[in-house]
């Protein structure tokens, strides 16, 4: 589909904006196919953002290689060999692109400390988000109460974001140790908190990593199973995956049902100093990579 969309539907208007705005350099997905094509017509230079694991974006290219290769032959190798740039680290993603440079963002503190949300007590602080799409959804509410319900009796301060979309009533009923917000910056959030329990999205999950933070995942779709999976393969966090009632199911979502599951996971990585370490482990690894203005400098040095 993207192969085709790209040669069919998507060429004509990116070559008007080349056109139009005349670029130096194109920062584009990796299943912006019409861009890179463009790019490869026009002679300008151009680089792959990561959105997902390496061998998944390498996946989408060999899905959309017959369409790609209709429209001219060699776009395929000219598009694995352009340079790739991810914030995932090396042990948790190895690429197969040659040209491949992890990037992270500029290290900043928060702007002020998160209010006293708890009564001044000093229990350690759990960050509960399902980042910003699962609000959206039908299945929101009942994986915001089976999280609610893991953690009602735990010995710690709690902080659920839901999302500005997301109809509040559908939490029932708030444990005493829960503050919900729709949003709270990121690392406001981070700066502070012990352990985050999450999707295992990448924004997410890097965020977390990044400030040293072990994870609870509770993957529920897209590239999240993924994600989770490797992040517990190097000790820097558990998952949670919803059992299969039965063999026609490939996986099912989380209920309230794996509640103490759960539960179970968050006082054991909260009690694991292993975690913690292995979490700041990766921290120190991505701190290596180079900010994205000095990934261009050395790519791009002429533009």
């Amino acid at each position: 589909m993207f192969g085709r969309l790209a040669t069919q539907s998507m060429l004509a208007a990116m070559d008007r904006a080349c056109v139009q705005w005349r670029p130096d350099l194109i920062l584009r997905e990796p299943c912006a196919y019409a861009s890179a094509i463009v790019a490869s017509q026009r002679d300008i230079a151009v680089a792959q953002i990561a959105i997902s694991l390496a061998e998944a974006e390498d996946g989408s290219i060999r899905t959309a290689a017959p369409a790609l290769e209709e429209h001219r032959n060699g776009l395929i190798q000219e598009l694995r060999n352009s340079p790739y740039l991810t914030r995932f680290p090396a042990s948790l993603d190895p690429s197969p692109f040659p040209t491949t440079v992890r990037f992270r963002e500029p290290a900043s503190g928060p702007d002020q400390p998160l209010p006293d949300w708890w009564d001044g007590s000093d229990a350690p602080l759990v960050y509960v988000t399902f980042g910003t799409v699962m609000g959206h959804m039908s299945i929101a509410a009942r994986v915001y109460r089976t999280v609610l319900k893991a953690i009602e009796d735990l010995e710690a301060r709690v902080l659920l974001t839901v999302g500005r979309r997301f109809d509040l009533s559908g939490l029932g009923t708030v444990p005493a140790n829960v503050r919900v917000e729709r949003w709270v910056e990121q690392a406001q959030v981070l700066a502070e908190a012990d352990l985050v329990v999450c999707h295992a999205g990448s924004g997410t999950a890097l965020g977390a990593l990044s400030a040293g933070l072990p994870l609870v995942m509770v993957p529920l779709f897209a590239d999240q199973l993924e994600n989770s999976r490797r992040i517990a393969a190097v000790g820097a966090g558990s998952t949670i995956e919803a059992k299969a009632s039965s063999a026609r199911e490939s996986r099912r979502q989380i209920s309230e049902e794996d509640a103490p599951r759960i539960t179970e996971q968050i006082d054991r990585v909260l009690a694991d100093p292993s975690f913690r370490r292995q979490a700041r482990a990766v921290a120190d690894e991505m701190a290596e990579a180079l900010i994205i203005d000095e990934v261009l400098d050395e790519l791009f040095p002429a533009r």
